[in-house]
């Protein structure tokens, strides 16, 4: 199993992780060309620099002309063009190095001096869903998104929709995230792992006064997420960067054994004393220890109870919600008051989708409100391979645990469209990938 594993030692931002990503192989182009995908007026500058030592990748996003820098940054720069020590049009310069992590351009980020309009939740879906990307990279930008705008709307306690975002931090945090899904799906990794991360401490300055690091809607995000403080003075770990971490990564734990492959540094822009402020990924293949161990994950369990739903539809808002990303689907037979016979719907998805698919339900049923909770899973690891039947390559899903195959399953549609396509009796299908599979399996013993 193909492994990426985050070290967050000096915090993570989105920018930091788009450096680790290019350091480790993703092309710059292809960050470049999602830029353009998204039609915003925006760019990306990709160089190398030295943190302590450490040569590293450096991405600075430019929007409306305007470099992001971290909020403490940008609070002093902003007192000393305030009291007449810095000329405005330093703000458009990077430091050597550019961008370090920066405020997401969330609800509570100050929006410089230019005023432009705020950005709301369904606007920046509308541009990353139009936008000429995979779907599923869509899915998960906007999943990232949406966690954003939830942490956010949970501390200023609005409806999610209220939530907005001024203009120059709303697109410097799309290109961030956007990014962010592209490059994670083109490491080709079956699962993403991350240390704790490193708060830093200190207080930062954002529009509704000062607070203790980390802000508030960066600790809202990382509820179930192990942290520390190595005590840096700092800012280490922002909203954008807590939600890409939250949305993408499926485990915390110390670095696991694997075969190392590739290793890249994204940088910040800061030089932190005694610290590298960099961000590393390295990526290879897993060993057998760490691959026979259950994983455990956070996931979000959703669920309404339905008692006067079209059965038709019932089956269809299933199909859409498998279709948007949920893990699972289900329903169970209930009797609900004024002794009516009805359906429990429980979905489970993963932390970053639960908004999405919680308006889904809302928008396709007739529920009037839909239940939440953050559950524990112990998830076996599990491969495909393919076989190779006399009608066509079949998939096979197989599960291990503690080294030893507990469990295989032909890939049900692989089967069903072989089934129609030669008309061939499905059952056959079936019986003759899993013969295909033991025949391999034992082969290869």
């Amino acid at each position: 199993m193909r492994i990426a594993y985050l070290d967050c030692f000096s915090g993570i931002s989105g920018d930091m992780f788009l450096g680790a990503l290019v350091d480790a192989g993703v092309p710059a182009a292809l960050l470049e060309q999602t830029v353009r995908a998204l039609d915003l007026e925006a760019e990306i500058k990709i160089g190398r620099v030295n943190r302590s030592g450490i040569h590293a990748t450096k991405v600075d996003v430019y929007a409306h002309g305007e470099v992001d820098l971290p909020r403490e940054v940008r609070a002093e720069h902003d007192h000393e063009r305030d009291h007449g020590h810095l000329p405005h049009a330093h703000r458009h310069a990077p430091e050597p190095g550019g961008r370090s992590p920066a405020e997401s351009g969330s609800a509570s980020a100050a929006s410089g001096p230019e005023k432009l309009p705020p950005r709301g939740l369904e606007e920046i879906r509308r541009i990353i869903s139009r936008a000429k990307l995979g779907e599923s990279t869509k899915r998960t930008a906007i999943g990232i998104f949406e966690a954003l705008a939830l942490a956010e709307a949970k501390i200023h306690q609005v409806s999610v929709d209220h939530v907005h975002f001024h203009e120059v931090g709303a697109v410097d945090a799309m290109v961030d995230i956007v990014c962010a899904a592209v490059g994670a799906e083109a490491l080709a990794v079956d699962e993403l792992l991350s240390s704790p991360l490193n708060l830093g401490s200190g207080t930062v300055r954002c529009a509704h006064g000062t607070f203790p690091v980390p802000a508030p809607a960066t600790l809202e995000l990382l509820k179930g997420v192990p942290v520390y403080s190595s005590g840096v003075q700092a800012e280490l770990v922002t909203p954008t960067g807590a939600a890409i971490v939250k949305t993408l990564v499926r485990r915390f734990l110390p670095f696991p054994p694997m075969k190392v492959d590739k290793v890249g540094y994204g940088a910040g822009t800061r030089d932190l004393p005694g610290q590298a402020n960099v961000c590393r990924i390295t990526v290879g293949e897993a060993q057998a220890e760490h691959a026979s161990k259950p994983s455990e994950e956070i996931i979000t369990v959703l669920e309404a109870n339905l008692d006067d739903l079209n059965p038709q539809i019932f089956g269809y808002v299933m199909d859409r919600l498998l279709e948007e990303g949920a893990l699972d689907v289900f329903g169970t037979t209930v009797q609900m008051k004024k002794n009516r016979p009805g359906t429990r719907l429980t979905v489970l998805c993963r932390p970053g989708d639960a908004s999405r698919l919680s308006h889904l339900l809302v928008r396709e049923t007739t529920t009037l409100g839909v239940r939440q909770r953050q559950e524990k899973r112990e998830v076996v690891d599990r491969r495909w391979v393919t076989v190779t039947t006399e009608w066509g390559d079949v998939r096979m899903k197989v599960a291990s645990s503690n080294g030893e195959v507990t469990n295989y399953a032909p890939e049900y549609e692989d089967c069903r469209r072989i089934a129609v396509e030669r008309q061939v009796p499905l059952k056959h299908v079936i019986e003759e990938a899993v013969q295909r599979y033991l025949h391999t399996a034992t082969r290869s013993h």
